[in-house]
């Protein structure tokens, strides 16, 4: 493969490094990659005792998604169920550890791969078109609809960081979703003009928008799609706290993963740009709320202001000492203590 670099005018005009977790403008890094087979994996059918893997469709795209099953399943009852998001990475991440977890106190729950990433299908591979995420969850709840066991009038949603924002957004216009959560909350909208630290300016995002702008024209006239990452390198020391522990995460075997190769077409920027995961909150989302962070998250803003601009039943649960990253995975049963409850209540 031939790997390119594009550099930005300024090193904090840099693309952020991913909807999800990267948004810092402090580092963009772009490689020139044809879209073969190994980009787009195929999913295998498989069954255990509290786990299957399924598809199901959204629009031409075959979806590819793991449900999770209570001890004692009994398929002629009624369950409810949970739609679990995930932000960058795929299903068998931190969103298949809290389904996992959901299943166990109970509930029905599926965890599955965004359109165009994962095994999901839909091209161009590792396009993240947030829009399309929100789509994407409406898709998943057709899905349990269709389930005889499933009690279509229990349906929840939980979204982990970016998964947050768009589960946020698809239950506000989505009234089959009862009750939302959110772990680590991010509208990657608002991290994309804003910065991870929610202090970027607007000289930055035209500078960002620019770079996108270079690279469609780029494609236009036959150049090979670029990608920019969704976390920095292990080590890199100048991201933000939070950027450095998702490298940690994302990139090293705590929570690597061979179907998230930790790449997003570059040209996904714009349409993040362009996107607001929490706009219609304060009018629309009437559903009962509940929003953990932790207390040490760089992140924390967004969990907060999703919470100021929550008119209905809400909570905000700040998990002491806990960091974004921690509760994808060390920090997961402090969450379960507030989530567990919060959805039997409501579901």
């Amino acid at each position: 493969l031939s790997n390119t670099r594009v550099q930005s005018p300024n090193r904090r005009f840099v693309i952020k490094a991913s909807a999800v977790l990267t948004a810092a403008m402090l580092f963009l890094g772009t490689a020139a990659h044809a879209q073969d087979a190994k980009d787009y994996p195929i999913i295998a059918q498989s069954y255990s005792k509290n786990m299957q893997t399924v598809q199901f469709k959204n629009g031409d795209i075959n979806m590819a998604g793991n449900v999770y099953y209570p001890d004692n399943f009994d398929s002629s009852k009624k369950y409810a169920a949970i739609v679990v998001v995930h932000p960058g990475g795929v299903k068998e991440q931190t969103v298949g550890v809290y389904a996992k977890k959901m299943a166990e106190q109970g509930f029905i729950a599926l965890a599955f791969d965004a359109s165009h990433q994962g095994a999901s299908g839909g091209m161009p591979r590792f396009l993240d078109d947030p829009m399309k995420r929100v789509a994407d969850i409406y898709s998943a709840v057709d899905y349990l609809v269709a389930l005889p066991f499933i009690d279509n009038t229990r349906i929840g949603a939980l979204g982990i960081c970016a998964g947050s924002g768009h589960t946020i957004k698809a239950t506000t216009t989505d009234r089959r979703i009862k009750a939302v959560a959110t772990v680590s909350a991010v509208d990657v909208g608002e991290v994309f003009r804003k910065g991870w630290d929610g202090k970027g300016s607007i000289k930055e995002q035209l500078a960002t928008l620019d770079v996108v702008a270079q690279q469609r024209n780029n494609e236009v006239k036959g150049a090979a799609p670029a990608h920019t990452f969704y976390v920095p390198n292990v080590g890199d020391t100048s991201a933000p706290r939070d950027l450095q522990e998702a490298a940690d995460y994302y990139l090293t075997p705590r929570g690597q993963h061979p179907n998230a190769p930790n790449k997003m077409l570059l040209t996904s920027a714009s349409l993040m740009m362009a996107y607001t995961g929490f706009d219609q909150v304060q009018t629309l989302l009437t559903q009962p709320l509940l929003v953990i962070a932790g207390t040490n998250a760089g992140s924390l803003w967004h969990s907060q202001a999703l919470y100021e601009k929550a008119k209905g039943t809400k909570e905000l649960y700040l998990v002491q000492g806990s960091t974004h990253m921690d509760l994808y995975d060390k920090d997961v049963d402090k969450a379960m203590v507030k989530l567990a409850p919060f959805f039997s209540k409501n579901l």
